[in-house]
């Protein structure tokens, strides 16, 4: 059987040596594969890149990655169903979905399936990198001393990105569990979707807070009683989230 793709074991097989992070590019458009490889080459990461998405899954077992950049639309397989293989055989690799699909169906369809984020097409470059950057400062900072968040009768185990409510277990993404972390952090205290955005995302005054909002939504999923009438993760109306444990 093939290695599953991890954070923590991709990047000391990476080929250029330790401390290089490897992302795994599946694009089918070969000017944007250039650029963000030109790109995230300049930045130091080692860049792998599919065309396919058979070709992608396969890269990502055989090879490893510390991060996923995912088209949606690809010719042989939607980024939904690669998403979901790549999430089979590892669950907290960082995937990024790169769409020209703005439907907000769309994109809480890739949240639903594994996708940590997306970005829609045309997006900036710079942008993205930030995005990127942000994941791996998070991700080196994710062994701090919280190694359980109790939120009412839930437990988010931080490193194993689970939460556990009346004895079910729920996977979470990378930025579900940064969510948690942040709110926890500040618990009782509003926190704005601006603040929340720029300190996990990596981007500010950026209309993609709307990115907050849909993350917010799935973690209720899995955190609170009734996800309509939340009592943990509450609505600051005009400003952004506060945590009641």
């Amino acid at each position: 059987m093939s290695n599953p793709i991890s954070p923590s074991s991709s990047s000391s097989s990476s080929s250029s040596g330790a401390g290089r992070r490897r992302i795994l590019i599946i694009e089918d458009e070969p000017d944007l594969v250039r650029g963000l490889r030109d790109a995230l080459e300049f930045e130091g990461f080692d860049i792998i890149a599919a065309g396919l998405g058979r070709e992608g899954v396969k890269l990502a077992r055989e090879r490893g990655a510390d991060l996923v950049l995912l088209d949606l639309m690809l010719p042989d397989m939607n980024g939904f169903a690669v998403c979901e293989e790549i999430r089979a055989v590892s669950p907290l690799v960082p995937i990024i979905m790169l769409t020209a699909r703005s439907q907000e169906s769309d994109k809480i369809r890739g949240l639903e399936v594994g996708a940590d984020d997306y970005v829609t097409k045309p997006f900036s470059v710079g942008e993205l990198v930030a995005r990127i950057g942000a994941i791996f400062r998070r991700l080196q900072r994710s062994g701090g001393p919280q190694d359980e968040i109790h939120v009412g009768a839930a437990v988010v185990y931080p490193k194993r990105h689970e939460l556990v409510r009346k004895g079910k277990t729920y996977s979470l993404s990378f930025y579900e569990v940064e969510l948690v972390r942040l709110l926890a952090e500040r618990a009782g205290e509003p926190v704005s979707r601006d603040e929340l955005l720029e300190k996990i995302w990596g981007v500010s005054g950026h209309a993609s807070t709307r990115s907050v909002d849909n993350f917010i939504v799935k973690l209720r999923k899995k955190l609170e009683e009734n996800a309509s009438q939340p009592e943990h993760i509450v609505t600051i109306y005009g400003t952004g989230y506060k945590l009641l444990p």
